[in-house]
C-alpha cells in the first residue's frame, strides 16, 4: 500500500481547519486523536477512490490421489499425481479439477459455462492407451450464501453421454483450518453407464449414485498449506449387480501442498503500478532436447525447423510469497504451431501461475518460473515423434512449465517511457510428469521450444 494512504483520512480532517484558521476564525487547538464519530478508512471507501486490490482467491498446488479400483482386476487401488490452480475473478474461477465461466451471477446465483474433470479409475498400465480420464463440459448453476454453496450441473463427456449432479457443501474455517464437507447425487444416463461400467458390453440402465467426503487444507507457515480430500462413492445396485464391477463402494484420497494467500495476513494491498497486467508476446523454436540438455546448454535444433507464436495475458495476484519480493501472476496464453513439412498449424491453450524474482544490478533482471496445464489442438510433430519411439499414445493435455529470464529495455536504454517493457528468453516446456497421471495419459516425454519474448506491464 502506497505509504500516504493512510494519512488521507487525517488530511481531509485537517484541510477545514485550515480554511477556518484563514478567516482568522477561533477554532479548538488539534489533538491526533480522533472521535468516535468521523468516519474511518476502509477498504470500500478507497475502493471508490480507484484503487485495485490483489484477489484474494488464487493458488496453485500439487499431490498424489489415490482412488480404489471399482472394476474386477488384479489392482486393488491406482495413483495418481494432479497439479491443482485456483484462481476466481468477476467473469471465471478455477477451483482444482473444475471451473467455470460466468454467464451471470450475482451474490448469491451463478450460471456457469462449467468443466470438471473425470476419472476413470483403472490399472495404471491400461490408461496410456484408453485415456479415459477427461475434462467434461455443461451447464452450471451455483448457489452461495455465507459458508453454504449447493450446485447443479448437467454434463457430457466428449461423445454425448449426458449425466449431472447436485450438490451442497460447506465452507468452514477456524484457526488454521479450512474444511469443506460435501454430499453429492450424480445422474448417470444409460449410455453412460453402458460404456463406463458395462464396458459397452452390457447396458445397465440410467442410475444413480450418491459420494460424500471432505476436502480440508491446514495454514502451515506463510503461503504453504497442507491439502488432504477423503471421499467414498456407492454405485448403484444395477452397476454393482454387473459382471465387470467387484466393489459398490470406492474410497479416495488426496495428500499434498500448495501456496495460497496467507490466511493471517490481509491480502488487500493496492497493486502497485508496476505490477499490473501485462502482455507477453513470444516466438519460439521447437528442439529435440530434453529439459535438462536445454538448461546446461546443450540443445540441439529440430531438422524440420518447428515454430511457434504466443500471446500471453497475466493477472496480478501478490507481490510476495514467504515475505520473499516474488511478484506472482495468474497467466493465461494462446499459442499458434506454424505449419511445416511434418505438421499443420495448430492451436494450444496454457493457464497456470508464474512467479518473477527481480535482480536489479544496475539494470533489473528477472527470473520466471511458471506451472499450469496445457491443451492441444493436435500433437505436434516435435512430441509426437518422440512419443512414437517410446511407444506411447500422445495426450494432448499435459503439465506445463515456463522458464524465463529478462532484461528491463527501460534500464538498458536508460529511457523511462520503456520501463514496464522486458526482453527475455524463455523455454516453452509440456511434458506427462514421469509416467505419474492419468490426466496426461501416463506417458513420460513432452516437448520443449526456446524462445524470445517482449513483455509489457500496464
Amino acid at each position: 500500500m502506497p505509504r500516504y494512504l493512510p494519512f488521507i483520512p487525517l488530511f481531509l480532517c485537517i484541510c477545514p481547519f485550515t480554511v477556518f484558521a484563514s478567516e482568522n476564525i477561533e477554532v479548538e487547538p488539534l489533538t491526533t486523536t480522533k472521535s468516535k464519530s468521523e468516519p474511518q478508512s476502509t477498504p470500500e471507501s478507497q475502493s471508490s477512490k480507484n484503487v485495485e486490490y490483489f484477489p484474494n482467491k488464487w493458488g496453485v498446488g500439487i499431490g498424489a490421489r489415490r482412488a480404489d479400483i471399482p472394476y474386477a482386476t488384479e489392482d486393488d487401488v491406482v495413483s495418481d499425481v494432479m497439479p491443482l490452480i485456483e484462481f476466481e475473478n468477476d467473469y471465471f474461477f478455477l477451483d482444482g479439477l473444475e471451473g467455470g465461466v460466468h454467464l451471470w451471477k450475482n451474490d448469491e446465483h451463478q450460471v456457469n459455462i462449467y468443466s470438471r474433470f473425470r476419472f476413470v479409475d483403472i490399472p495404471k498400465e491400461y490408461q496410456n492407451e484408453t485415456q479415459s480420464d477427461a475434462f467434461d463440459f455443461g451447464f452450471q448453476y451455483r448457489f452461495q450464501k455465507d459458508g453454504l454453496e449447493a450446485d447443479v450441473a448437467f454434463m457430457s463427456d466428449g461423445d454425448k453421454r449426458y449425466y449431472g449432479y447436485t450438490r451442497t457443501q460447506y465452507h468452514w474455517t477456524g484457526g488454521d483450518w479450512q474444511l469443506n464437507p460435501y454430499a453429492e447425487f450424480q445422474w448417470k444416463s444409460d449410455s453412460f453407464n453402458e460404456h463406463y461400467y458395462g464396458l459397452d458390453q452390457i447396458d445397465p440402465g440410467a442410475g444413480l449414485a450418491f459420494s460424500a467426503g471432505v476436502n480440508t487444507k491446514y495454514h502451515l507457515a506463510s503461503n504453504l498449506y497442507l491439502l488432504a480430500n477423503f471421499g467414498v462413492t456407492r454405485l448403484e445396485d444395477d452397476i454393482y449387480e454387473l459382471p465387470t464391477i467387484e466393489n459398490q463402494y470406492q474410497f479416495e484420497s488426496f495428500f499434498g501442498f500448495g501456496f495460497y494467500p496467507d490466511a493471517k495476513r490481509p491480502n488487500n494491498n493496492p497493486v502497485p503500478k508496476e505490477s499490473g497486467e501485462f502482455l507477453r508476446v513470444a516466438h519460439g523454436w521447437a528442439t529435440p532436447s530434453n529439459l535438462n540438455d536445454i538448461l546446461t546448454g546443450n540443445a540441439k535444433g529440430d531438422r524440420y525447423n518447428n515454430q511457434l507464436t504466443s500471446l500471453f495475458y497475466g493477472i496480478p495476484l501478490s507481490d510476495s510469497l514467504f515475505t520473499l519480493p516474488i511478484d506472482l501472476y495468474f497467466t493465461a496464453g494462446g499459442v499458434w504451431h506454424h505449419d511445416s513439412e511434418v505438421q499443420d498449424n495448430l492451436a494450444e491453450g496454457v493457464i497456470g501461475v508464474k512467479a518473477f524474482y527481480t535482480l536489479d544490478l544496475g539494470w533489473r533482471f528477472r527470473i520466471g518460473v511458471a506451472e499450469g496445464l496445457s491443451y492441444v489442438s493436435e500433437v505436434t510433430y516435435i512430441e509426437g515423434s518422440e512419443l512414437d519411439e517410446k511407444d506411447y499414445r500422445p495426450s494432448k493435455l499435459l503439465n506445463y512449465l515456463d522458464f524465463s529470464f529478462d532484461v528491463n529495455i527501460g534500464d538498458v536504454f536508460n529511457h523511462a517511457p520503456l520501463s514496464n517493457a522486458w526482453l527475455g528468453y524463455s523455454i516453452h516446456h509440456r511434458s506427462g510428469i514421469f509416467e505419474t497421471s492419468s490426466a496426461f495419459g501416463r506417458i513420460k516425454g513432452g516437448s520443449n521450444y526456446n524462445t524470445v519474448y517482449v513483455q509489457w506491464h500496464f
